[in-house]
């Protein structure tokens, strides 16, 4: 049974007791224990159910990488399913309930699946659930909703905060072990600005823990001389709790810092999320030790070899009176020597290798422990818990020698290096047989814009402190030579290390297992993955290594693989009579442990979950009567109210007022974003329909984007700066949207191209300058020669509008003379109030966005959004003339090229006016004379845009008719919602000014 020990515990303060609870039950622990530490104290050794099977769960680790120990945290708006007990800081009043059981945690009746395991192998949902049909929504479906997940997810609203920090370092060295520290204080002392995370509450890894001597001191006295070193220097920063998520292109990385998780108090902020950018990122993440698959190793009080260590010597906490310990490596008599040094009971090591270990081996002997070679565990005795092991040998095929009565099994089945971040930032593995493992391969470092190596590995892999602390050296001197600094030549003294034997792979024990034992190893003990799933998965034709993945559910869920992805593909691998780097390895994803969801949305909640955006002229607009409209996340004038006046007035004066004379408009919510390189023509000539490659420096070109289906999906007006640089506009709710789709394409299909996409809509301030009397105050303010023949329709150039400095873009969305200013908008109020003034004596009204409709919808131009629902083609706009016929490809265009989009069927855009002069309703539906079949009237249009256009004094709409620009003149029915008709004719879609000859001027 496991229970506190009388002394040790170098983690823990006993003189600070704290209570907690487990499922209800008061129990007591110590300052500096893990909730697991505390709940093995109190002698509870289940701590959960699996997934599928609900079989008994025990702790099984003592780190990130725990599958079992998975708490419900906390309650109401504190509550946090699937928390790890194993770091889960235990605090005064901690509330925890153990998860995925009914109707407790001893007496589940889910177990029942356990006993009909049989029928549920690898993949039998893929083969159950889909006969018979109707099944699947009246049973399947309902059970299968029922029973997912592990933890039940919170009902209440989090009553946590959460906040995101930026950094710039020049390196980024995540682990804090002895690799992490040994490299953070060498390029600290070289003075560079140095961030060093640890996900654990203490420093130095295992090193305290293992013993020996660095520097002539103890490790654990050499890990607290380091720290206070780094303490003392201005540009190392340390954290602790922190770990490290993803790693990304460029030296970008995520990491997420639990704040107040340890505490009783709940003041401040609970988690931070931090986006570094670094110049050189070293990985020192340590490694993993793996489990061993014999039958029956999933019963509560099976563990790591290393796990049962920690909890010894770091928590003062005996797993067990009775350890044997079984293993295929010399780390397993570790845990041994620890044990009985502890005066806890060691029945046997049963080492799987035929010659037996080294050094270590010796002293266990010497220590009086029984140590077996080339034996393994065939069974494990015992279904509550562990009572006792059937010893066979591995070379067997699992006939009893013996049996050991013990109360825990202590596994090593050798150490994984955690390379997943090295991978996440694209770094290649090699498979190393000696120490049967994957390493990271130096020769596929990933590497900056700059060519330089920026993602570094240090100790990842070794096996002794020599190893480790080699590796971290060269990993300093590596990044120094990037960062142009030196790290000093002192050595590292360390002790000697015991002479190992080499490890001996052990993938099943023993290894002629028969299938039936097979059956009862466990690869995922929280998906109840077994070693049979695997064969079986290899057998039906599952060969690729993801492949299996998915059909066995094999390192899903919380784990992502930590513990049971190198086993079970090296199961796959003898299956398929393979070797394993031929089998390879699974995705590594970031995260590198799951994130609170609060952590990744940081302050984006409330009020602040969608943040309004405001234009630099906003106070002014609210200041002079604007009747607030959202378009996206910003909030635009959709007019001007002034006093007594309806909206409907304020718009009809609007438009004639900048008809006649002389309007502005905010239009700093237009999207903006810079294409810049030299291949930067190229690459826009993919993103638009048109050719964009030749458009001449100082000009502007009408440009139409599509999805890859051919859908039209954003428009806007594209000016070349110079060469190599050109300015994309796009519409408000899109400049996002397209700045994503941009570096998708360039992040994924045309990597190697030289072009970088830039959002910059929010530092220019934009405003319309438009109407008749548009270039006399526009000339009045600056020295710039804005002419017709000087500045020409869809130009643009470069000066000061009444002292500003400004970008003049001759463009016009309202079909009268037109100026689109953009400024600093630090500066778009200065000149705004400029315009304002300069404007009086022609009568300078502001308009807002439902006039700025109003006008476009009279020249027949087409709004995203309105024009488009995402199943609209540029031919059905008439937009032909803006699709090349020059180019070989573009996004979209083998979209289009479809027979259904190709046909002459299709609804096409028309001028719609009603017989009546009224307004026709928005989103109507035009009818035909035939029906469907079902009595229904069929529908052969819809209208797009509809308004009462105070130029025309009537009512106009565009829409989208079946065959339309064929069917001019005809007159359509749309019925309304009262079962009325009102009839319109289709006519030209523009209204206004049809040969442009006002924006001209």
């Amino acid at each position: 049974m496991s229970t506190r020990l009388a002394r040790g515990g170098r983690r823990i303060d006993r003189l600070k007791p704290v209570s907690f609870t487990f499922n209800g039950t008061s129990l007591k622990g110590y300052e500096g224990d893990t909730l697991a530490s505390a709940l093995l104290a109190n002698g509870q050794a289940l701590m959960g159910r699996s997934f599928k099977y609900h079989r008994r769960r025990g702790v099984v680790t003592a780190g990130p990488e725990e599958p079992n120990a998975l708490m419900g945290l906390g309650r109401d708006g504190r509550f946090e399913p699937n928390a790890r007990a194993t770091m889960t800081p235990l605090h005064e009043g901690l509330e925890a309930r153990s998860q995925n059981h009914w109707p407790s945690l001893e007496y589940d009746v889910g177990a029942v699946n356990a006993r009909l395991s049989k029928f549920f192998p690898a993949g039998f949902y893929y083969k159950t659930f889909i006969q018979p049909r109707p099944f699947w929504k009246h049973v399947y479906e309902p059970v299968i909703r029922q029973s997912a997940g592990l933890g039940a997810a919170p009902k209440d609203r989090d009553a946590d905060t959460y906040e995101h920090v930026n950094r710039h370092v020049d390196v980024l060295v995540v682990g804090g072990g002895i690799a992490g520290l040994l490299v953070a204080r060498e390029l600290g002392r070289s003075g560079a600005d140095v961030l060093l995370i640890e996900q654990d509450e203490v420093w130095g890894g295992r090193a305290p823990t293992d013993g020996g001597e660095i520097d002539r001191v103890p490790a654990e006295a050499w890990v607290g001389r380091v720290v206070h070193e780094l303490s003392g220097m201005e540009n190392v920063e340390c954290r602790l709790r922190m770990t490290g998520s993803g790693l990304y292109d460029h030296g970008f990385a995520l990491a997420e810092e639990r704040l107040t998780d340890h505490l009783a108090g709940k003041d401040g902020p609970r988690r931070r999320m931090w986006k570094i950018r670094a110049r050189a990122i070293v990985t020192a993440t340590g490694a993993i030790e793996r489990p061993l698959a014999f039958q029956n190793n999933d019963v509560p009080g099976v563990m790591l070899a290393s796990a049962v260590r920690d909890y010894v010597e770091g928590y003062g906490v005996s797993p067990g009176d009775r350890t044997v310990v079984v293993t295929n490596n010399d780390d397993g008599y570790r845990t041994a020597l620890a044990l009985v040094e502890a005066g806890l009971l060691v029945p046997a090591v049963l080492d799987a290798r035929a010659g037996g270990g080294g050094a270590l081996a010796k002293r266990a002997v010497e220590a009086g422990i029984r140590v077996e070679a080339g034996r393994g565990v065939a069974k494990v005795l015992g279904r509550k818990r562990v009572e006792g092991v059937a010893v066979c040998l591995q070379a067997g095929e699992g006939a009893v020698l013996e049996e050991i009565g013990c109360d825990c099994v202590a596994m090593s089945g050798g150490w994984s290096p955690v390379v997943h971040l090295w991978s996440q930032a694209g770094g290649k593995l090699n498979w190393n047989p000696e120490r049967v493992a994957f390493e990271p391969d130096p020769e596929t470092a990933p590497k900056g814009a700059d060519g330089k190596q920026i993602v570094f590995a240090a100790g990842l892999g070794g096996l002794s402190t020599a190893e480790v602390m080699g590796s971290a050296r060269e990993a300093a001197s590596a990044v120094a030579g990037v960062l142009s600094i030196r790290v000093s030549e002192e050595a590292v003294t360390l002790s000697d290390e015991p002479d190992a034997a080499p490890i001996e792979p052990v993938w099943i024990m023993p290894n002629g297992a028969s299938p039936e034992m097979r059956t009862k190893m466990w690869l995922d003990f929280q998906n109840d993955v077994k070693v049979s799933d695997v064969e079986l998965a290899a057998r039906e034709g599952f060969e690729s290594v993801e492949h299996t993945k998915r059909y066995t559910t094999l390192g899903m869920a919380t784990d992502q693989g930590k513990l049971s992805n190198i086993n079970g593909l090296a199961i796959l691998a003898r299956a398929l009579e393979s070797g394993i780097p031929e089998v390879g390895t699974t995705t590594f994803r970031p995260p590198y442990t799951p994130m609170a969801l609060g952590a990744i949305a940081g302050e984006a909640r409330g009020e602040l979950f969608q943040p309004v955006r405001r234009t630099p002229l906003h106070d002014w607009h609210e200041a002079h009567g604007a009747d607030w409209e959202p378009v996206g996340q910003w909030r635009r004038p959709y007019c001007y109210l002034r006093d007594g006046e309806t909206a409907e007035a304020a718009v009809k004066r609007e438009v004639k007022a900048t008809r006649e004379s002389l309007g502005l408009l905010d239009a700093s919510t237009l999207g903006k974003i810079v294409v810049k390189g030299p291949d930067a023509g190229r690459f826009l000539d993919m993103i638009y329909t048109n050719m964009m490659s030749s458009l001449k420096v100082g000009r502007c070109r009408y440009g139409l984007m599509c999805s890859e289906n051919g859908f039209l999906m954003d428009d806007g007006v594209v000016a070349r700066l110079d060469d190599d640089a050109f300015l994309c506009h796009t519409t408000t709710g899109g400049a996002d949207r397209i700045h994503a789709h941009m570096e998708e394409w360039l992040q994924t299909e045309w990597w190697d191209w030289k072009v970088w996409v830039l959002n910059v809509t929010e530092q220019w301030g934009q405003i319309a300058v438009v109407g008749p009397k548009a270039r006399d105050v526009l000339q009045g303010l600056t020295e710039m020669d804005l002419s017709a023949e000087a500045l020409p329709f869809m130009a643009w150039a470069e000066g000061e509008i009444a002292g500003v400095p400004a970008r003049v873009f001759r463009i016009s969305f309202s079909g009268e003379l037109s100026y689109e200013v953009a400024v600093p908008a630090g500066q778009a109020l200065a000149l705004w109030e400029a315009l304002m003034a300069a404007g009086a004596e022609h009568g300078v009204t502001p308009y807002g966005t439902e006039a700025l409709h109003v006008m476009r919808a009279e020249k027949g131009f087409i709004m995203i959004g309105d024009e488009t629902d995402g199943t609209v083609i540029p031919q059905d706009l008439g937009l032909d003339w803006a699709i090349s016929k020059k180019k070989d490809d573009f996004i979209g265009k083998r979209g289009q090229a479809r027979s259904h989009l190709a046909t002459g069927e299709r609804w096409r855009l028309v001028g719609l006016e009603t017989l009546d002069g009224s307004v026709l309703p928005d989103g109507a539906y035009a009818v035909g004379t035939g029906e469907t079949g079902n009595g229904q009237r069929q529908t052969v249009g819809r209208v797009t845009s509809t308004y009462l256009s105070p130029t025309l004094e009537k009512g106009i709409a565009m829409g989208l008719v079946e065959r339309g620009p064929e069917r001019m003149g005809e007159v359509l029915d749309f019925p309304k919602v009262d079962g009325s008709v009102v009839q319109a004719r289709i006519v030209d879609p523009v209204f206004y000014d049809p040969e442009g000859a006002r924006q001209n001027v």
